[in-house]
């Protein structure tokens, strides 16, 4: 479609009047002898409209900055393979909550405003808690360090043979 209007637009500038102005060729005449309109300056001016419309927004936006805010508490969803039970948590930013063997932190959250496409993202990091055999925890290990979003929780899954875990929401 857009080779099809390129094609047009080309085929119309090159019998336009002011093209053949340009190439030196006479200029077009109408039935009264006037000079016709130029497709080009048509041209021109909805260009320069376009241009300075574009602009405008660019300057809206850069002004208004981001359209959403960072949230204050993230709400995740923990899947617990061996049971099958799934519990709804909330999570703090910044603050680290435990599901299971696993403590989780959420960095940072952020929810997209209503008028937007529905996202939800937040960048968590998941430690798995470890004993030393004899009910001692020891330094956990880093599983998961990443950004998760909610309209997609396979792009970036945490991978841990007994727990999922995803987002929710974020919320102020």
């Amino acid at each position: 479609m857009f080779r099809l209007t390129l094609l047009l637009t080309a085929a119309c500038l090159l019998t336009a009047p002011g093209f053949a102005q340009a190439s030196g060729q006479a200029p077009a005449q109408s039935q009264d002898g006037a000079q016709q309109g130029s497709l080009d300056d048509a041209l021109d001016a909805r260009d320069q409209d376009r241009r300075s419309q574009e602009s405008r927004s660019q300057q809206r936006r850069e002004r208004s900055g981001p359209t959403s805010q960072p949230g204050t508490v993230a709400v995740l969803r923990g899947l617990d393979k061996v049971t099958a039970r799934t519990r709804d948590f909330e999570a703090p930013v910044g603050e680290t909550v435990a599901f299971g063997a696993l403590d989780v932190t959420v960095q940072y959250c952020r929810k997209r405003p209503p008028e937007e496409p529905p996202e939800v993202f937040t960048f968590v990091q998941v430690n798995d808690r470890r004993t030393d055999g004899f009910g001692t925890e020891t330094d956990g290990e880093r599983i998961f360090s990443g950004w998760m979003f909610a309209s997609n929780p396979a792009l970036n899954a945490l991978e841990h043979p007994v727990y999922d875990v995803w987002v929710i929401d974020c919320r102020a």
